[in-house]
């Protein structure tokens, strides 16, 4: 048995929403809110960056679910919004969690799919035949996503993270994994270059050749891997770089609303990049019931997604975040554009 043993999401305190920055900009903000079904997003304070992210988030997957860090092997971060360039945001987490110095650490770039890639790599270690090699794997993507002013992007990009500790011991496993499968080609959908500010895009071209081809491959490939259909699944989220695609992704796969609605975040919290649709799935362990079954598949531009299979254990009806997603979510204050602007500003100079 290998799965989950503890999760944590964080998603920072202040919002703004997205008729406020169209106001700036002199566009309609309502009928783009309406277009994109993101109504408001996270933004980091001027002390948070992706780190403080990644820490808050597993220190909730650690006290929560009563994991002993010095017990953690491994240690991936996966980000777009690294602070460092050269240096590792992973060794910082480990050390604020208390764990180590005997583990190996990474920092992972996928875009937004860098912390799913962690998740993937914690499971090797864990299931590896080699004896005692990890007991138990920690994987983070957390992200403090920026988009150009004046950019489509700056509507959604947002901030935030979420924490999965991945292990085997049976009296532990709150949703056993049971099986995973990657899709990954070369789609150059949306990039950043070095030194640079801000990302560009292919604009409609992120659509149809990029994410919905990869998400609906990556469903396909692990549904013909384990021979499952839509029908045998309780929930299911996907990557949401905004309200609309996973939506419209769901339905061309055949899986009702009433399936995605729990792990739908992107429309409160905006686009948390690396954060997405793992918030997402740590919101769906926050209802799911003994024996359910999950599919959560991500996405990340240039362009791959990572499908997974899951199974709450009876496990999950005693073991589960202290604060759900949802109730994490409610709790907020709004930002104008100028504060906006100015926690910007302060972050990067730091």
């Amino acid at each position: 048995m290998i799965g989950i043993v503890g999760y944590g999401a964080y998603a920072p305190i202040n919002r703004i929403t997205v008729e406020k920055i169209a106001e700036v900009w002199g566009k309609n903000g309502k009928a783009i809110s309406k277009g994109l079904n993101v109504k408001e997003k996270a933004v980091a304070g001027f002390d948070e960056d992706a780190c403080t992210i990644a820490v808050e988030a597993s220190r909730k997957a650690i006290e929560d679910f009563g994991i002993d860090a010095q017990k953690i092997g491994a240690v991936y971060v996966g980000s777009e919004s690294h602070p460092y360039a050269v240096k590792p945001t992973a060794s910082i987490v480990a050390d604020a969690i208390n764990a180590g110095p005997e583990l190996t650490a990474a920092d992972l770039e996928f875009a937004c799919k860098a912390g799913t890639a962690g998740i993937q790599m914690c499971m090797g270690l864990v299931e590896s035949k080699i004896p005692k090699w990890i007991e138990y794997g920690l994987a983070v993507g957390a992200d403090t996503a920026q988009g150009r002013p004046g950019d489509a992007l700056e509507y959604t990009a947002a901030s935030g993270g979420a924490a999965f500790i991945v292990g085997k011991k049976e009296e532990e496993v709150i949703a056993t994994i049971d099986e995973t499968y990657s899709f990954t080609t070369d789609t150059p959908d949306f990039w950043r270059r070095q030194h640079a500010e801000f990302p560009r895009h292919a604009g409609r071209f992120t659509g149809e050749p990029a994410y919905f081809r990869h998400v609906i491959e990556a469903t396909k490939g692990i549904m013909g891997k384990t021979g499952l259909t839509e029908k045998d699944f309780d929930y299911a989220v996907f990557h949401q770089p905004n309200g609309k695609f996973p939506l419209r992704v769901a339905k061309m796969l055949g899986f009702d609303y009433s399936k995605v609605e729990q792990g739908m975040i992107t429309p409160d919290i905006g686009n948390t990049y690396s954060g997405s649709m793992i918030i997402g799935l740590a919101s769906i362990l926050d209802k799911v019931k003994p024996g359910q079954r999950i599919l959560a598949v991500s996405y990340g531009s240039g362009a791959g997604s990572d499908a997974f299979v899951l199974t709450a254990t009876k496990n999950i009806a005693k073991k589960r975040a202290k604060i759900p997603v949802k109730k994490m979510i409610d709790e907020k204050k709004y930002l104008s554009y100028a504060q906006y602007a100015k926690f910007r500003k302060k972050l990067k100079s730091l």
